[in-house]
C-alpha cells in the first residue's frame, strides 16, 4: 500500500512519523494516522488513517481507540458498524478518555450498537462531566432536566448547565436560558434568560 501524495513543506514530518510507526512506535501511528484523517500536511485519506489508528489502538492507546470508534460509527475508511463503534468507544472510555466516556454515553442514550440505556447513558456522561467536558456538562444537565436515566431535578440541571455555558458550550447556554425563563431551578428571572440566550446566539 503505497502513501497518499504529501505536500514538500511536511515531508520531514511524515518520514519520521512514518518511519516509527513501521517501527511499531503507537504514538507515530497515532499522529500519522491523525495526519491522514485531518488532512493535515498529507492529502485526507480516511482509509490510512483507519489502517493507522486500528494499529496504535491495539496498542492500548485510548485516543486512538476514541477516533477509531468514531471512523467505525460514521464509516469513514471502513464499512459503517456501530456495534465496533461502541467496542471501541468502551475500551477508551474505561481508560478515562472523556470524549470516549461521552460518545459511548451517546449509544446508550440512542441505541446505537449496544441496547438502549438511559441509566448508562448517565453514568458515561457523568464520568465526563466530572473531567471537565463542556458538551457531556450539557447532555448531563439534559438528562436530569427531562429525568432520564435519573429523577428529574432542576437544580442538578442548572448546576451542570451552568459549568457547560461557563465554558462557552452554546447548547448549554440555550439550555440555561431556557431554564431562567420557565422559572426552572430558580425564580423566574427574565434578565438572566435574555443574557443566556443572547451568548448562546453569538455563537451561530
Amino acid at each position: 500500500m503505497q502513501p497518499s501524495p504529501i505536500s514538500r513543506d511536511n515531508l520531514q514530518t511524515y518520514l519520521w512519523f512514518r518511519q516509527a510507526a513501521e517501527r511499531g512506535n503507537a504514538y507515530a501511528q497515532l499522529n500519522l494516522g491523525l495526519m491522514y484523517k485531518k488532512g493535515r500536511g498529507v492529502v485526507r485519506d480516511d482509509g490510512h488513517a483507519f489502517r493507522w489508528l486500528r494499529k496504535a489502538a491495539l496498542q492500548g492507546i485510548a485516543f486512538a481507540q476514541n477516533h477509531l470508534g468514531t471512523m467505525y460509527y460514521e464509516g469513514a475508511g471502513v464499512p459503517r458498524d456501530e456495534c465496533l463503534a461502541a467496542e471501541w468507544f468502551r475500551r477508551a472510555a474505561e481508560q478515562g478518555d472523556a470524549s470516549a466516556q461521552q460518545n459511548l454515553g451517546q449509544l446508550y442514550k440512542r441505541g446505537n450498537g449496544v441496547e438502549r440505556n438511559a441509566e448508562l447513558a448517565l453514568a458515561w456522561f457523568y464520568r465526563a462531566a466530572e473531567q471537565g467536558l463542556a458538551s457531556a456538562q450539557n447532555l448531563l444537565g439534559e438528562c436530569y432536566l427531562r429525568g432520564e436515566g435519573a429523577p428529574q431535578n432542576f437544580a442538578l440541571a442548572m448546576a451542570w448547565f451552568r459549568k457547560a455555558a461557563l465554558q462557552g458550550d452554546a447548547a448549554a447556554q440555550r439550555n440555561l436560558g431556557g431554564m431562567y425563563a420557565k422559572g426552572q431551578g430558580s425564580q423566574r428571572d427574565e434578565a438572566l434568560a435574555l443574557f443566556w440566550c443572547a451568548r448562546a446566539a453569538r455563537q451561530r
